[in-house]
C-alpha cells in the first residue's frame, strides 16, 4: 500500500502572511481568448504560504537557500503529536520526549511538528500558536534534526524579535518547513505503525532567505 498526502495550502490572493511580510496577490496576466495561453501574475515574499526558511533567514552569514544540500529537503518523517496544546504554550523538551525516542531509531529524519493548528488557518487564532522553545530546538539538533515542519506559522512566538528557536535550529545549518497542513493524517499513520517520507523541495531562487514548497508526504504500508 502507498498513498501521497498534500501537505501545503493553496497559495491564493489574500492568504495569511507572517506580520509585516508582503502580501500575496495572484491575477490573470494572460488569457487564452486574447492572449493564446493562459498565465498568472503572481506576487509575494520568499515566505509566503507552505515554504522553507534557510539560515540565511536569520543571520546574513549563513546559508542561503540554494547552497543547501538537496537532502535537508526530503526524508523519512518522524511526528511529534503536540495537538490539545492552549493557544501560545511553550512546547518545551518533555512534550517532545516521545518523538526523540523514535528519532533514535531513524537517524536523519524529519522532525514534523503538529500542532493542530492549521484548523485556525484564515483566521486570527492562527496568530496564537504554540511555539517551540529554544532548549526544545536544541534537543532535536542534538537528537541529528536538522529538518523540522510546523503546521503553524512559526516556530517562534509571533513578535518574537530574537527568534530563539531560528536561531538554535538554522544555526546547525537545518531548514523550517512553516504553514504545513494535513498533519493529522500524518498523525494517523505513524499510530498505525506506517513508514512516511515528506518531501519538501523549495523553488531555487538564487541567494534566497526562503521559498515557498509544495510539501508532500508519501505513506507506506510496513
Amino acid at each position: 500500500m502507498e498513498s501521497w498526502l498534500d501537505l501545503s495550502v493553496p497559495l491564493v490572493a489574500g492568504m495569511p502572511v507572517y506580520p509585516g511580510d508582503p502580501q500575496v496577490d495572484v491575477e490573470r496576466a494572460l488569457r487564452v481568448a486574447t492572449d493564446g495561453v493562459n498565465v498568472l501574475q503572481l506576487h509575494m515574499g520568499s515566505q509566503s504560504g507552505t515554504h522553507v526558511d534557510a539560515p540565511y533567514h536569520v543571520n546574513s552569514a549563513w546559508p542561503t537557500l540554494d547552497l543547501l544540500p538537496l537532502e535537508r529537503f526530503a526524508g523519512p518523517a518522524v511526528l511529534a503529536d503536540v495537538r490539545g496544546l492552549p493557544p501560545g504554550t511553550p512546547i518545551t523538551p518533555g512534550l517532545l520526549a516521545p518523538a526523540l525516542s523514535l528519532l533514535h531509531l531513524q537517524p536523519g529524519a524529519i522532525l514534523l511538528l503538529a500542532t493542530g493548528w492549521s484548523a485556525y488557518w484564515g483566521t486570527n487564532q492562527y496568530f496564537a500558536h504554540p511555539w517551540l522553545t529554544p532548549e526544545a530546538s536544541q534537543d532535536l539538533v542534538n537528537a541529528g534534526v536538522r529538518t523540522v515542519g510546523v503546521d503553524a506559522l512559526s516556530v517562534d512566538p509571533i513578535g518574537s524579535t530574537d527568534l530563539l528557536s531560528h536561531r538554535v535550529l538554522c544555526g546547525a545549518g537545518g531548514v523550517i518547513a512553516e504553514n504545513l497542513t494535513g498533519l493529522d493524517l500524518v498523525a494517523s499513520a505513524q499510530t498505525a505503525g506506517y513508514s512516511i517520507e515528506v518531501f519538501l523541495f523549495p523553488l531555487r531562487l538564487a541567494g534566497a532567505d526562503g521559498a515557498p514548497v509544495r510539501a508532500t508526504a508519501r505513506i507506506r504500508g510496513i
